[in-house]
């Protein structure tokens, strides 16, 4: 497995992440001022990235995030698609996000896009 599957690992694993779980597994996939950019919000840091996905599981309660193909990547950039999954096995949001990794292999940075949204 590469640097770029298990930096995408830990990016899903802390996107799927509740209560807390969630600010270790912010804290595994992102440098301490690791930043979150897409068409909705633009976060800094460990507690506004922890603000954020747990907004998102306000909103969307009990859907999860799941990769969408495979992860690409060169030198220190990776991409990747995803979907968010409802209870009812539907994916009514998807995505795709481009990440910038530090020398350790965490996200310094995300730029998210989305591709499919709810009406």
């Amino acid at each position: 497995m590469s640097s770029y599957d298990d930096a995408a690992q830990r990016y899903f694993a802390a996107w799927n992440a509740t209560g807390a779980e969630l600010a270790d597994a912010v804290a595994k996939a992102w440098i301490e001022d690791g930043a979150y950019t897409d068409p909705l919000t633009e976060v800094r840091g460990h507690e506004q990235l922890v603000a954020a996905i747990a907004g998102v599981h306000e909103q969307f309660p009990g859907f999860v995030f799941r990769p969408l193909g495979v992860v690409d990547g060169h030198h220190d950039v990776a991409r990747f698609g995803w979907e968010l999954i409802a209870p009812d096995g539907s994916a009514p949001v998807a995505g795709s996000d481009v990440v910038v990794l530090d020398t350790d292999g965490r996200i310094s940075s995300v730029l998210g896009f989305l591709d499919r949204v709810p009406a």
